[in-house]
């Protein structure tokens, strides 16, 4: 029998390449498939398939789509050996298919038909059992045109996996690998069984042991056995689940005060408000720890629910819900449960879940809400507790919903929409309505109790402002009895100081007795008043749960903005896609963040947070153009949409890794800055800085440049595929002057070219040089580029800046985001990506993980490839 392998084996070196030559076992029970992601001189997928023997192999340049609109074009390639399907790693330079390899997805497939006939006719259909890949899927075989090799397409079927483009990328969602994980089994129907369960039709397999059989048993014993019942506990795999460890910490998700229902009911899940403190649960191997929303850990406090919890033998996951105390009307009562905390009736306490992010090895955060809480109820259902319940639906019409909960005195109602993913921050998915105003103040002081009250008269009530001052919020002095009023005062005794937390003169009168701004009061009121104050207040009791340098007034959103905002990925603290060396994602334990939860980008919805966590992702790429250059900062203290504040000089007493440098470079001003390590990125973030630009000269040769920066600037009009193709033109005519050129893009509607250069020259003779460029080609090519940078005179044209090139001018620095709707990100580019590019804004700090595989890789040649500019400037015929 001929080889079928004999051309896979003639295009590579075994002496030098580690794929391997043959071998490989076939699928004993199944067929197996992998598809691997492949940085060639082109990112794309290569999708094998196993059949007699050998793994069929397709190349798809963009990967596999959910839309069953999309036709990804899939070009038929050689036979691999079986044992392909386990090989991760780098083919090296000069080889065949040369660059890195990850094993993105792997699994089993099931052929529909006859494979061999499907193969043979060009219309193989098949169902697929991957990490990522389920359900059913078609190669379909093009009319040949000539092509060397066969033109196929990977289309989805349109079954019940199938999602719409725009809602879901499986590539840019899942970009890792899953080398490392086990091979999936099919998962189809258990959805759907967990389903019946749930709505109490009989399931399949025979009920465990009754609840009230296992709270016999000591809770030991039963948390023993727990760890070993998980795998049966655990749920089935909905559409989104993922194989994920569970990791040791989590972050809640958040709603958003609104000021109305929203506008398509329908599509939302709506639940009562506790009023209550928000609880996480954590179960690993039957022991359980329970962390506020805040990650304090309250197992110590929780004792009895912490036991009841391990007696249900839940399987390992994160559960989020809600603990609260009943009154005697069965209505969840915020005072009685801070007595329970005070006082020894813990065991009063209950707890509603409402949704699991992980469970059971999975990760749930992409699966949709009502999918979560289907496998959330069947669970509870089966572990049968009186003090663990689940969150039920509480209705179907807003309006209706938050005039009862008022009438029966609850807090009000939570909106989730059905088909919302997790996230782990505050998001317009989830919405809040409130029968009344309420919300958390730090108190910064109290007045002296009168007549016979004993204790405290009233507290003085603050919230932080987005310049993390503590404003003065009005004066609170009902609510309480006689109890909470020893508690209470007792507690400002031990926080008394001289010195008022407010602004000097912010609140009227002098009896006034100051607190350092450490306790946090839950307070109700009618309305605020002009002056920023509360009218009405009603004391509900001190909150444990929430840091006082957290609390800000809380102002409603117009559902009409956050109906309009789609969901969007979150960033997570660990970097996704196989990451550079070195490159990490989470936040130093030392770093505060004040404001996490303000809205940066109204337009993406990211927050101060995300920005931040965005930087600890680059940190150390960025660093790589960052290292003794002097920078110049943007901050956006209010967010993108308010005033800019552009920052070349401060005091870094209180920004660790930040550095003042020489005075003596810059003599006639105040001491330059310098970011001179992530910690100093970081540092500045905190500081409300969104973009960070550089200048073209290091501390060591200042005035001597050792680059020069061309950045095309489009005028009205001007299409993208000008914009690549003027990038092309200035990239020749830099070599034909013999210099070397490096791409980015902008972040913005911009390209940078940048020359690095030998620092020979000072200041002006650069600058000067990098006119005479910009004019030569203005002047050559007066159609398509401006040398004058006037909005008038670039209509239609690209004006290349080479103003940037001056003394104390700057650039915005590679990987640097940009404080513009969006928040793109300048990124290194390859100049063979450069068509390929959609937009100078195509990476954005909300999606930067499907970028950072490729790094400062594009650039790698940049530290030795700077020339001297003498030369170029006697071609050009520029004379000094």
């Amino acid at each position: 029998m001929p080889d079928a392998l004999k051309l896979y084996k003639a295009k590579r070196n075994f002496d030098i390449t580690s794929e391997p030559l043959e071998g490989g076992t076939p699928g004993l029970d199944a067929l197996t498939f992998v598809i691997q992601k492949h940085w060639a001189t082109r990112l794309h997928y290569d999708f094998r398939l196993e059949l007699d023997g050998t793994m069929k192999s397709w190349a798809v340049p963009k990967g596999p789509s959910y839309d069953s609109h999309d036709k990804r074009m899939a070009v038929h390639v050689e036979d691999h050996p079986i044992s392909y399907s386990d090989f991760e790693g780098t083919i090296p330079p000069k080889q065949y298919g040369a660059g890195k390899v990850i094993i993105w997805d792997k699994g089993t497939w099931t052929p529909i038909g006859d494979p061999h006939e499907g193969y043979r006719k060009g219309n193989l259909k098949f169902e697929i059992h991957g990490h990522k890949m389920h359900g059913r899927w078609v190669l379909v075989r093009m009319k040949g045109r000539g092509e060397k090799q066969e033109g196929w397409l990977l289309i989805k079927e349109n079954d019940e996996y199938a999602r719409p483009a725009e809602e879901f990328s499986v590539v840019d969602e899942l970009p890792d690998s899953v080398k490392d994980l086990p091979m999936p089994k099919p998962a189809r129907g258990k959805m759907a069984a967990l389903k019946a369960e749930a709505q109490g039709e009989s399931p399949r397999k025979p009920a465990r042991k009754s609840a009230a059989k296992s709270a016999a048993k000591p809770a030991a014993k039963a948390a023993a056995k727990a760890a070993k019942r998980k795998k049966s506990a655990a749920p089935g795999l909905p559409e989104g689940a993922k194989p994920a460890k569970l990791p040791e910490e989590f972050s809640p998700e958040l709603a958003t005060l609104v000021d109305a229902p929203p506008l398509d009911p329908a599509e939302w899940v709506f639940e009562v408000k506790f009023d209550g403190y928000r609880m996480l649960a954590r179960v690993e191997g039957g022991e359980v720890r329970l962390i506020t929303r805040n990650a304090n850990d309250w197992t110590g406090k929780l004792q009895p629910l912490k036991q009841e919890l391990e007696r249900m033998g839940l399987p390992d996951g994160w559960y989020d819900g809600e603990i609260v105390v009943h009154d005697e009307n069965g209505k969840p009562n915020f005072g009685l449960l801070q007595l329970a905390f005070d006082g020894v009736r813990t065991a009063d306490i209950q707890y509603f879940l409402f949704d699991i992010p992980y469970c059971g090895g999975y990760d749930l955060r992409d699966v949709p809400l009502v999918e979560r809480r289907a496998a959330l109820e069947a669970i509870l259902k089966k572990a049968k507790s009186e003090r663990v319940r689940f969150s039920g639906e509480f209705g179907d019409n807003p309006e209706e919903l938050v005039v009862a909960a008022c009438r029966i005195g609850l807090e009000g109602v939570i909106g989730k929409r059905r088909d919302s993913r997790y996230v782990s921050r505050r998001s317009p998915e989830w919405i809040k309505l409130k029968c009344g105003l309420r919300q958390e103040f730090v108190i910064g002081g109290f007045t002296d109790p009168k007549g016979s009250r004993k204790g405290v008269g009233s507290l003085l009530l603050g919230y932080y402002d987005r310049e993390g001052k503590l404003r003065y919020a009005g004066n609170v002095g009902s609510g309480f009895n006689h109890a909470s009023l020893m508690d209470i005062s007792e507690r400002l005794e031990a926080l008394r100081t001289d010195e008022s937390p407010f602004p000097p003169r912010a609140v009227p009168g002098r009896q006034h007795h100051w607190v350092k701004p450490t306790l946090v009061a839950e307070v109700s009121f009618s309305e605020w008043t002009n002056t920023g104050s509360v009218r009405h207040p009603v004391f509900q009791g001190l909150r444990n749960d929430k840091p006082a340098r957290g609390i800000r007034r809380e102002e409603p959103r117009h559902i009409e903005d956050v109906e309009g905002e789609k969901q969007r990925p979150a960033l997570s603290d660990e970097p996704v896609s196989p990451p550079p060396a070195g490159l990490h994602g989470k936040l130093p334990e030392t770093l505060r963040v004040t404001n996490p939860d303000r809205v940066v980008d109204p337009s993406s919805g990211a927050t101060k947070l995300d920005v931040i966590r965005y930087y600890a992702l680059v940190g150390e790429l960025m660093m790589e153009h960052l290292k003794r250059r002097p920078v110049t900062l943007v901050r956006a203290p209010a967010g993108i949409g308010a005033e800019l504040v552009f920052q070349k000089h401060a005091d870094v007493k209180k920004l660790p890794g930040v550095k003042q440098m020489d005075a003596a470079l810059d003599p006639s001003n105040p001491p330059m800055l310098e970011i001179a390590s992530v910690e100093g990125i970081l540092s500045v973030a905190q500081w409300n800085a969104i973009e960070i630009h550089t200048q073209n000269a290091v501390a060591k040769a200042y005035e001597e440049p050792d680059r020069m920066v061309f950045d095309l600037d489009p005028g009205e009009g001007v299409e993208w595929k000008a914009m690549q193709e003027a990038a092309q033109i200035m990239r020749a005519f830099l070599d034909e002057l013999g210099l070397p050129s490096f791409l980015k893009t902008s972040g913005g509607k911009g390209l940078h070219v940048v020359v690095p250069v030998k620092p020979e020259y000072g200041w002006d003779t650069v600058k000067a040089f990098s006119q005479a460029i910009v004019r030569h080609l203005a002047g050559t090519l007066p159609d398509r580029f401006a040398f004058k940078s006037g909005p008038k005179n670039r209509v239609g044209k690209i004006f290349i800046d080479y103003l940037r090139n001056g003394r104390g001018a700057t650039t915005i620095c590679a990987w640097a985001a940009r404080a513009r709707p969006g928040l793109g990100i300048s990124v290194p580019l390859e100049w063979d990506e450069l068509m390929t590019l959609k937009s100078s804004a195509q990476w954005t700090v909300m999606n930067v993980h499907t970028r950072l595989d490729k790094g400062n890789d594009p650039w790698s040649g940049y530290a030795k490839a700077a020339k001297g500019i003498t030369k170029a400037m006697k071609i050009l015929g520029y004379e000094d």
